[in-house]
């Protein structure tokens, strides 16, 4: 999709349809000269009741009035769900080009904010479908008409939007095409494109040969080959601490020997959300030219049963020593990030960022509105929830506690991979990863029930790209 911003007047533009928005207790602040929008209104058809979206014609265009709600409730996660919704309905109606008139009064972060949601919303993913489910028609520009230039955050949303639609389209694929060799692929055509960024793919042998035994036993079970990739970001003016951002990509999780239920195991190819995640931001810091220094670390593998997967009861060997019982092989996610943490940290992370679709707890808990955040330092926390709450990706901290801690202390090696019972799952889980990033500030976000199927209006089925936009926003706020 072409975006732009014009200080031209929406119908000005070459635009075939028009979107307005309308606060409650606001009229239409540039209505058509014949009063067709607040005449709308008026009768009723149209109304100010947020999401709420009417269709008249004139001028030989069609115009979409959009309630909005309450001014003082309109942050810019609404402006998202504003543009999703609108996109929704041109799109059923064969809109070509859509022309946003930026509401008056509202922020660079609202505008930005609009045309992400449209970004969003205007994807499909048909890489492999035989013909398009609707008649062909594609919206392909979109306009943000304002009465100043606001071109620097509608091109900061495009980027944004598009590095979402990068990571939904890795999300999307399948296990027998998006295989770790393949995610490591991408990686490469990503870096291929900016001076900025530099890359290390690691397969088997080097995995093996680097002492990374926890994420060597998930990949022992799979002849698909498990790959670890390192990118490293350079911004322009770089400054402030290097960020490590980490990501779980297993490409399939079937649960390995401890096999999971039948039913709906086609959705753990989503298991590489948090890696695509990690990738489709990195992309977006390099096509910003954010003045950050980056250490990306995505662990990928598949996590299949064979006559050489692990087994419960087998005990690994982590990078930093640490020795690991395995009791539920369905675990895995853990100790792929346990030595993709500590090698973020040998690269030189400062802080460090995990993402992962790492329990089915995390969703029994929040469902698909908050991600989980649990983490070792305060202030490192709050400033990723903060960067969560402006992208309107939202966290919801989760604690840690010694008596947790006690929970996972092994037998036979130093800690258990799982809890037997399953209690506390998710903090748990947490706990196994504070072994691994020592006294670097860290925050762990367990997506699974953010990842995909949220039923948001702009990314309503299928992966979600939820991270990436935090990710960004994390970056912005620490190079400000």
């Amino acid at each position: 999709m072409d975006v732009r911003a014009t200080t031209e007047a929406p119908a000005a533009t070459s635009a075939d349809t028009i979107a307005v928005g309308v606060f409650e207790d606001e009229g239409v602040a540039h209505d058509l000269p014949g009063g067709e929008l607040n005449a709308l209104l008026d009768a009723g058809e149209a109304k100010r009741v947020f999401r709420k979206v009417a269709l008249t014609h004139a001028d030989g265009r069609r115009w979409l009035v959009a309630g909005l709600g309450a001014r003082d409730e309109f942050d810019p996660e609404r402006a998202r769900v504003a543009a999703g919704g609108v996109i929704a309905r041109a799109r059923e109606l064969g809109a070509r080009s859509l022309c946003w008139e930026l509401p008056h009064h509202v922020s660079d972060a609202h505008a930005a904010a609009f045309v992400e949601g449209s970004v969003m919303g205007a994807y499909d993913f048909t890489m492999f479908k035989s013909s398009r489910d609707d008649d062909g028609a594609e919206l392909g520009e979109l306009i943000v008409s304002a009465h100043h230039d606001v071109a620097g955050p509608v091109e900061t949303g495009r980027v944004v939007g598009e590095s979402v639609n990068l990571t939904r389209d890795l999300q999307n694929r399948p296990a027998n095409d998006l295989t770790p060799t393949a995610l490591a692929e991408r990686a490469r055509e990503i870096a291929g494109r900016h001076d900025t960024l530099t890359l290390e793919v690691m397969g088997r042998k080097e995995i093996e040969a680097a002492g990374m035994g926890a994420f060597a036993g998930v990949a022992q079970g799979t002849y698909e080959e498990p790959r670890l990739i390192t990118l490293r970001y350079e911004g322009p003016g770089a400054q402030g601490p290097t960020l490590g951002y980490v990501g779980k990509a297993v490409t399939f999780d079937s649960g390995g020997i401890s096999i999971k239920p039948g039913n709906k195991m086609s959705d753990m190819k989503f298991d590489m959300s948090g890696g695509a995640a990690v990738l489709g931001a990195t992309a977006a810091i390099a096509r910003l030219e954010l003045p950050i220094r980056l250490v990306a670390v995505i662990g990928a593998t598949e996590n299949l049963p064979s006559g050489r997967s692990m087994k419960p009861g087998d005990i690994l060997r982590a990078r930093n020593g640490t020795t690991i019982e395995v009791i539920n092989t369905d675990a895995e996610g853990r100790l792929v990030l346990a030595d993709c943490l500590h090698h973020a940290i040998e690269q030189g992370a400062e802080r460090l960022v995990d993402l992962a679709t790492l329990t089915g707890a995390i969703v029994t808990t929040l469902g698909t509105t908050y991600a989980g955040i649990m983490g070792t330092d305060d202030e490192w926390c709050e400033e990723v929830s903060a960067a969560g709450r402006r992208a309107g990706e939202i966290l919801w901290r989760l604690p840690l506690h010694p008596e947790y801690a006690e929970l996972i202390k092994g037998r036979y090696g130093d800690i258990l991979n799982a809890v037997e019972n399953r209690r506390a799952a998710s903090v748990t889980a947490a706990e196994f990863l504070r072994r691994f990033v020592g006294d670097v500030p860290w925050a762990h976000l367990d997506i699974a029930g953010t990842a995909w199927d949220t039923g948001k209006a702009y990314a309503p089925k299928g992966g979600t790209g939820y991270g990436v936009r935090l990710l960004v926003q994390l970056a912005s706020g620490t190079s400000e």
